[in-house]
């Protein structure tokens, strides 16, 4: 049996209406997974679908083109006109806006549809593109071509649900932590430093973790060298002292990460420091996610230092460091 919708443009004007239902719930930022589902078309399907429509009415003649040929241009120009509208839009208004790429979206599908129901109208019946749908399988085909028919029928509808089931399972969101340390006033970090010399960086956090952390801050100052080992024919690093300076606590609310607006610091803290020893050192900054152990301040740790600063083994969940010459 065989369905056939000659009486109105119907796929045209389930797009039309499809693009309008899945419009309201972008403007609205339904969270829902149907708003994934109806947006999934307007990406891939629609835009081309209409403009097609539009250009070629007719059914297969040599004015026009057939099922399969409309499907696959539909896809393929849907694909090229949705990044070139972002495009368009970046160099017109300055930037990626949701909320004008799904308007102008709308605008082109409502249009070219409107233009591709018209011309199907004009063009005499015998001559218009009329989708049919087969609901059966022809008796003509002989039992390999009828089992093949039905496999393609299985995948295709096993891929559909597929499709609907990785749009509406959750994903887990990335969690991360920036950790980072810049200078007050936009000048080079400092490298050489006088004994007992007050210096300033600015400590700078942002948490993306999805809840709520009482993030712990340990600075400490390293005094390490390198040799070299004949053995494995590496360059080591070992350990000489490992001193305790300050502890820093801070609890920060999960902060969403914003694609559009300028990037704004959720915490900074601008932190002094001063070195009395001379030497070569790294003053490394350990950031934890949990309250940590106390430690006596200038006591020499040299002990724990593969656990605490060893780039490898430590057990922070991040660290930042300076390189800082004392003389």
């Amino acid at each position: 049996m065989q369905l056939k919708f000659d009486k109105y443009p119907i796929t045209i004007i389930f797009s039309m209406i499809w693009s309008v239902v899945a419009f309201f719930f972008i403007i609205f930022d339904v969270n829902n997974p149907i708003r994934i589902i109806l947006s999934i078309p307007i990406i891939i399907f629609i835009p081309g679908h209409v403009l097609i429509c539009t250009l070629f009415p007719n059914k297969k003649t040599d004015k026009g083109i057939d099922f399969t040929e409309r499907i696959a241009l539909s896809l393929g120009i849907s694909l090229a006109i949705v990044p070139l509208f972002g495009i368009v839009l970046f160099y017109t208004i300055g930037r990626f806006e949701l909320m004008s790429i799904t308007l102008s979206l709308e605008a082109f599908i409502l249009i070219m549809g409107s233009i591709a129901i018209l011309r199907w109208f004009k063009i005499p019946p015998s001559n218009r593109f009329i989708p049919a749908i087969n609901i059966s399988v022809p008796k003509h085909e002989n039992k390999l071509d009828k089992t093949l028919t039905i496999i393609l029928a299985i995948v295709v509808i096993i891929t559909l649900i597929l499709v609907v089931y990785i749009a509406i399972t959750p994903r887990e969101p990335e969690k991360f932590t920036e950790f980072y340390y810049t200078t007050s006033d936009n000048t080079e970090y400092p490298r050489y430093l006088e004994v007992g010399q007050n210096t300033s960086i600015t400590l700078g956090i942002a948490n993306h973790e999805y809840k709520t952390i009482n993030y712990t801050i340990e600075v400490w100052l390293v005094n390490q060298s390198t040799i070299y080992n004949q053995t494995s024919n590496n360059n080591e690093t070992v350990y000489n002292n490992l001193w305790y300076m300050d502890k820093i606590n801070v609890t920060l609310e999960h902060e969403q990460i914003d694609l559009v607006e300028p990037w704004q610091p959720q915490w900074e803290y601008n932190y002094t420091f001063n070195i009395t020893r001379l030497g070569e050192f790294r003053l490394v900054f350990l950031l934890y996610t949990s309250s940590t152990p106390h430690y006596s301040v200038d006591t020499d740790y040299i002990g724990i230092a593969y656990e605490k600063v060893d780039s490898d083994h430590t057990n922070a969940y991040r660290d930042i460091h300076l390189r800082l010459n004392v003389v």
